[in-house]
């Protein structure tokens, strides 16, 4: 028969994403001059003494010394700190209340503001183990309980010895104090805890590292909220993508690994060995290669509008999640398309150039207005639509052109042909998007349409223009000026040299593909992309994928919840509902939605299960990919 086990939990910056007495300090000294002081005497104090560096009564005789405290700011420091418990402790809530009876609280700290704490996490009150204030009649704290082994130097060991706990012991804090009951012999493992701090001195005597209280259940296999730890999920970043992204991820806790630029095929088929979270922008191509090359892919976020990047059949068939950013930049795009447009009318590039070549032209000739004048636009999408209002506020006519039907936004006028539009309007914006089919679709016959003197915009997609006919064109005079900001072949980095397709003209615009690229856009992306990433690892909400059926999804509380994702044949709901009927589970709720390619099957069941049950779920014909949640 297998040993009890129990858990000997410290509470600061284990429990708690904080040191207690320094929180106390905060507010005591709130707004006085006397925060800075104290709080770094008292940070300094606690730091030796989790070090090992100072014997524990002295440091706590020295840091209430510095504290002028009463009971009530005592309970107000609990408060505090019920907002400050560690995120891997509040994920796994239920494991508290199921080992209630085996987890105890041995902290160095008081009980005073402990308790309160970690009772709302159903931890015994007799199972709290921690100093306690003294007070006087005006309940101002005036010291300790000298009495208390927790106390004293060594105390811990002083107290485990007296508890004599018969079973395996488990120890799990990020002081020295904590390794020392390890070092006694009174524990069969002591885990470092790092989530909020790392203490080097420590670190180096633990057993394990634990990032996160997942990690600690995931290593003695006991059930968590989350099926894998969070720490050991592994994200790779490229393309120098936003780092709130970076900063987003990590605080969910998962690896982050973050590179400037991007990878050609074969060293991304290398890199992306043991990631589950590939995040990318427009220059990486997730080649069907590549997929196939990664054995624990789960997700990919393109940190932009497009996917054309991406195989999305590859990813499909090998159960990969994409998801990408379709409206986040959608302004920026606008703006910077008004803005060429305006550039272009008023000839202010030839202007420039002109300038740098010492040339005076100060001339109206070919200089023009916008108001009044006709925009024509290939693609009435998000960014195509959005353009339309602000040209048409700029008093504009505009005119738009799409394969769908789209519903007209204020006064804008729908043609049936492109040929129409081509030769109806002054400029012309490109606004198509990048799949295959509409490479090379803007070809020279096309700019031959377009009205003499008209000018060309295109922040869609580098392969869709035939930048041959549009050189000639400008050279020509055919059209008046053109702006360009995605090319058919870009570097992979900004440390790679360029060599512009079009040149020696001099009322034309090329940019480094930054249609998108402003702080603003740049925020959101990284703000709306990882919040999808988060919400598929955390859920299973399969909503705004760009691939999969879109299923949005709650939380569960108190149960499982499992995914299986497989082909589109009939039978397969039957079949997993077997299984469950097998294994005896009780399906709370489930979820099937459907696409041409692929079923996505999300099931919640109330109960312990045993590891057969999952076998069963993974060995179904037609499985692609399954995985549990919590």
């Amino acid at each position: 028969m297998a040993n009890k086990r129990f858990f000997v939990i410290d509470f600061d910056s284990t429990f708690t994403k904080v040191e207690a007495l320094d929180v106390l300090s905060d507010i005591l000294y709130e707004g006085t001059d006397k925060k800075e002081e104290i709080g770094s005497k008292i940070k300094e104090l606690t730091d030796q003494a989790m070090a090992g560096e100072l014997s524990f009564r002295e440091a706590l005789e020295q840091r209430l010394a510095l504290l002028d405290a009463t009971k009530k700011d005592v309970d107000q420091l609990s408060s505090e700190l019920k907002k400050l418990v560690s995120e891997s402790v509040k994920r796994n809530k239920a494991f508290f209340a199921k080992e209630k009876d085996n987890v105890l609280i041995v902290s160095s700290g008081f009980k005073d503001f402990i308790t309160p704490v970690v009772a709302d996490f159903g931890i015994k009150e007799e199972n709290i183990y921690a100093n306690t204030f003294t007070y006087n009649e005006k309940d101002e704290v005036t010291g300790f309980d000298a009495s208390n082994p927790l106390s004293e130097h060594k105390g811990k060991v002083k107290l485990m010895e007296e508890l004599s706990l018969d079973g395996d012991v488990l120890v799990i804090g990020d002081g020295y104090t904590d390794y020392e009951i390890r070092e006694a012999g009174l524990a069969k493992t002591f885990y470092a805890f790092t989530e909020n701090i790392k203490r080097e001195k420590v670190l180096a005597k633990a057993d394990i590292e634990a990032s996160s209280f997942d990690e600690i259940l995931y290593s003695i296999k006991h059930p968590m909220a989350t099926s894998f730890p969070k720490s050991k999920i592994k994200v790779l970043l490229l393309e120098n993508i936003h780092k709130d992204a970076k900063q987003k991820l990590e605080d969910e806790g998962y690896q982050v690994e973050l590179l400037g630029g991007a990878l050609d095929e074969d060293e991304l088929c290398e890199k992306i060995k043991g990631v589950h979270i590939l995040g990318i922008r427009s220059k990486t191509m997730l080649t069907r290669k590549v997929v196939e090359a990664a054995d624990r892919l789960m997700l990919v976020g393109a940190f932009c509008i497009g996917t054309n990047q991406i195989d999305l059949q590859a990813c499909t068939d090998h159960g990969v999640s994409v998801f990408n950013a379709p409206y986040s930049n959608t302004r920026s795009v606008v703006e910077m398309a008004i803005g060429e447009i305006i550039l272009l009318m008023r000839q202010i590039p030839r202007r420039m150039r002109q300038m740098d070549r010492g040339e005076w032209s100060k001339s109206a000739n070919g200089s023009f207005e916008v108001r009044g004048k006709k925009l024509g636009i290939i693609g009435y999408g998000n960014i195509g639509s959005q353009l339309s209002i602000l040209a048409e506020m700029l008093g504009m006519d505009v005119y738009y052109y799409d394969v769908v039907e789209k519903l007209a936004l204020g006064n804008a006028t729908k043609l049936n042909s492109l040929d129409e539009l081509l030769s109806t309007c002054d400029v012309i914006s490109l606004h198509v998007d990048g799949r295959a089919e509409n490479k090379g679709y803007f070809t020279g016959e096309h700019i031959a349409k377009m009205k003499k003197g008209a000018i060309l915009v295109n922040l869609a997609r580098g392969p869709v223009v035939e930048l041959e006919a549009l050189q000639q064109a400008l050279q020509s005079g055919h059209l008046a000026g053109a702006a360009i900001d995605v090319f058919p072949v870009e570097p992979k980095n900004n440390n790679d040299t360029f060599d512009a397709p079009l040149k020696d003209v001099d009322n034309l615009i090329l940019t480094p593909h930054i249609g998108g690229s402003t702080l603003e856009a740049q925020e959101n992306i990284a703000d709306f992309v990882p919040g999808k990433m988060i919400e598929y690892v955390n859920t299973g909400s399969s909503f705004n994928s760009v691939n999969f059926p879109n299923v949005q999804l709650p939380r569960l509380e108190n149960g499982h919840r499992m995914l299986h994702i497989h082909k589109n044949v009939s039978g397969i709901l039957a079949q997993m509902n077997n299984v469950f009927a097998k294994h005896g589970c009780n399906i709370l709720g489930q979820y099937l939605k459907t696409n041409e390619d692929i079923g996505y099957v999300i099931t919640d069941i109330d109960q312990t299960y045993q590891p057969e049950l999952l076998e069963d779920l993974r060995s179904i014909d037609n499985t692609i990919k399954f995985r549990t949640l919590y």
